[in-house]
């Protein structure tokens, strides 16, 4: 079972969510649990776990390299390039690398084998355990754009066991292409959101990009929950998604997040309602595949 969480913004508590309820998930002996942080921009679920870790593996991408004495500077690779990353210019060959999506299709059209590839490191990806709960993260190279790349290595790395074993992917904030680099193969998609208008209109964002690209079953978790859940509830019944669990704005939560600790440590009473949004969640994807 792969569970990726998201949230349309930045602050709900997807992470919050993402390391608790895999937590109460082993602390309940449910099925072998894994975490993955697949925010590689900005990972931080390590700061609430301290895992040990014990693997890791660096991402690369192939960069072509021209050989000047082999080219005729005949322009195939510019023409082949969707990305502009190589231009002609003076009789030589010029590599613009910030374009570059190292697809490899210059080196291979190129008539007189003079481009050769090249590996450059643009992530690193770590594995490792805290108590009984598996934990993988990816990393971004500083001053590399696309992060899309470093995701899908995690993934295909980090998630072997997909039918048999428990796989809760942290995606990104947002909806842009990382996101749903996340969610893609997923078997649930679990939103976090808080009952303010900031929340209510980029949740409306990241449920609009499941019902356009993936048609997951979904469910709702509110943060920070209060007078103001009319929000979340109202926009929920309208597009038919089941809020799973309410966790309330309270003081006592506040300072827990603020040292780094865990919800259900302070509010062991939460732990019993991760577990069952987590049975909620399997009666949502049996239902799922029942219709299909």
């Amino acid at each position: 079972m792969v569970i990726t969480i998201a949230s349309g913004k930045g602050g709900t508590g997807k992470t919050t969510v993402a390391v608790n309820l895999a937590q109460s998930l082993v602390q309940n002996n449910v099925r072998k649990t894994h975490l993955i942080d697949c925010d590689v921009e900005a990972p931080n679920a390590a700061l609430f776990l301290n895992p040990d870790i014990d693997e890791n593996k660096s991402v690369e991408r192939m960069l072509p390299v021209i050989d000047p004495e082999k080219c005729t500077a005949c322009g195939t690779c510019a023409q082949v390039c969707q990305y502009n990353a190589l231009a002609v210019a003076g009789g030589k060959v010029l590599f613009f690398k910030e374009l570059c999506h190292a697809c490899g299709s210059c080196a291979l059209q190129c008539p007189e084998g003079a481009i050769r590839e090249v590996p450059e490191q643009v992530g690193l990806l770590e594995s490792g355990h805290k108590e009984r709960l598996r934990f993988a993260q990816g990393t971004l190279e500083i001053g590399f754009s696309s992060p899309t790349p470093v995701i899908r290595a995690l993934k295909k790395w980090a998630i072997t066991e997909p039918s048999k074993e428990i796989y809760i992917l942290d995606a990104s904030p947002g909806a842009s292409c990382p996101v749903v680099e996340t969610i893609r193969d997923s078997d649930f998609l679990l939103f976090v959101t808080e009952p303010t208008p900031f929340g209510l209109h980029d949740l409306k964002v990241v449920v609009a990009l499941n019902q356009k690209e993936f048609h997951l079953p979904a469910g709702i978790i509110i943060n920070k929950s209060g007078a103001q859940d009319g929000l979340i509830e109202e926009f929920a019944a309208q597009v038919n998604l089941p809020i799973l669990m309410r966790i309330p704005l309270a003081r006592q939560l506040a300072e827990a997040y603020a040292e780094g600790k865990l919800f259900i440590d302070v509010q062991p009473q939460l732990r019993s309602d991760f577990l069952a949004a987590y049975q909620r969640i399997g009666d949502l994807i049996t239902a799922s595949q029942d219709k299909t």
